[in-house]
């Protein structure tokens, strides 16, 4: 069960930082990667809900019934919540409570959601992340999560999807190392202040 925070985002130090890019652009294996960086920076990552069952391959996650995230939703127990793909995303509303005590939060969020996280958070930023067309379907048809019909869905929303314009907007490339694009999301973290070296 999680635990509600029924609070409007205070003015605090802490920043959010929202992590996008097309199903399969690593971004799960990139958080994954970077997270204990981040933790030692002062930077923590929240774990969405999803309408997925937790047996599921993919990142990790809290799966949750439909039923049971409609009840999260109407308890005001997520910060931000949306629906992609089939399945329905929620960001816990406890990162009000990080953010709060001024740490950074970094989450795996949605680039048709990001304008409404704009609205919410107006002081976030985006990271987007970009991929080869090539690369994005070898790595749809390599985790095996998603029927060919669902991978062609996927590129085919990918490309749909308008560039980002809400709020401040920062791209990386995570077409090749990964260890390379870690190293650029930490650099571009360090340069906007966002971390606390402990």
């Amino acid at each position: 069960m999680l635990d509600p925070v029924i609070a409007a985002p205070p003015d605090a130090s802490g920043k959010l930082i929202y992590l996008v890019g097309p199903s399969g652009s690593g971004k799960d294996s990139l958080i994954e990667a970077a997270e204990p960086y981040l933790a030692r920076m002062g930077v923590r990552r929240a774990r969405r809900v999803i309408t997925r069952s937790a047996e599921a391959k993919g990142e990790q996650a809290t799966g949750v019934s439909r039923e049971a995230f409609d009840q999260h939703v109407r308890e005001g127990a997520f910060a931000l919540h949306w629906h992609a793909n089939g399945l329905a995303y929620g960001i816990p509303a406890y990162i009000d409570t990080w953010l709060a005590q001024g740490q950074g939060v970094l989450v795996n969020g949605s680039r048709a959601h990001q304008p409404e996280a704009v609205r919410r958070y107006p002081d976030m930023i985006t990271v987007q992340l970009q991929v080869s067309p090539e690369a994005l379907r070898q790595r749809l048809e390599a985790r095996g999560r998603e029927s060919r019909e669902d991978i062609e869905q996927r590129l085919a929303r990918s490309t749909a999807l308008q560039p980002l314009t809400e709020g401040a907007v920062y791209t990386l490339d995570n077409s090749g190392d990964l260890q390379d694009t870690v190293d650029a999301l930490l650099a571009l973290l360090k340069g906007l202040g966002i971390t606390q070296e402990n």
